[in-house]
């Protein structure tokens, strides 16, 4: 190779690492996926003010929960796969916090993201997992127009899949004392969230 070849070589490779370098924030962030924690992990996000129903028909909103950590995970009841998973987690993470933890300290939230969710779908949902309405609780928007508002706050995307279901990006995501989107954490086993929660109280 000559020498020019060798300087235009090095060039590229230069130029590309220097892309690489913007486009993953320094390395720190190789996928959208991983970009979008890394945001809320630099700069946490404030929350919208929208009004839930819980299973037990109760109203309360994010500004209920200041001053405690909060968990949100994001299903709809029909849900077959992903959401039994998390539902899955959602009740070990529960049965692992000591009683003086929660629920004055940490909270468990699954809002469903499908309109169609009533009261009675909630219900059959927080069944399943034993979720108890008090310390975990399975919410859905009063109003269906904030559905998308908290979809986009959250990063979650949901694509209808043509059969009456959705596809959609499963997290963790956690709410900090000020009542803001503090962190996003990947689809991890429950010790490993576990493990990270205790750092917040």
């Amino acid at each position: 190779m000559t020498r020019d070849k060798a300087l235009s070589a090095a060039a590229i490779v230069a130029a590309g690492l220097a892309v690489l370098w913007l486009a993953t924030d320094g390395l720190a962030a190789f996928t959208a996926e991983g970009a979008r924690r890394l945001a809320v992990k630099r700069q946490p996000k404030p929350l919208p003010a929208v009004e839930f129903v819980d299973h037990n028909a109760k109203r309360f909103s994010f500004d209920d929960y200041r001053g405690r950590i909060v968990l949100v995970e994001f299903i709809y009841s029909r849900c077959g796969d992903i959401c039994l998973v998390l539902g899955d987690s959602f009740e070990r993470i529960r049965a692992a916090l000591p009683p003086d933890t929660a629920p004055d300290r940490v909270q468990l939230l699954s809002i469903s993201f499908d309109q169609t969710d009533g009261p009675d779908d909630l219900t059959s949902y927080a069944e399943r997992f034993h979720a108890d309405g008090h310390a975990w609780r399975i919410v859905r928007p009063v109003e269906a127009k904030d559905i998308a508002i908290l979809l986009k706050t959250f990063g979650v995307t949901v694509i209808a899949d043509g059969f009456g279901g959705f596809q959609h990006n499963a997290a963790v995501h956690l709410i900090d004392e000020r009542g803001r989107l503090a962190r996003i954490y990947g689809f991890s086993p429950p010790a490993a969230i576990l493990e990270r929660l205790w750092t917040w109280l």
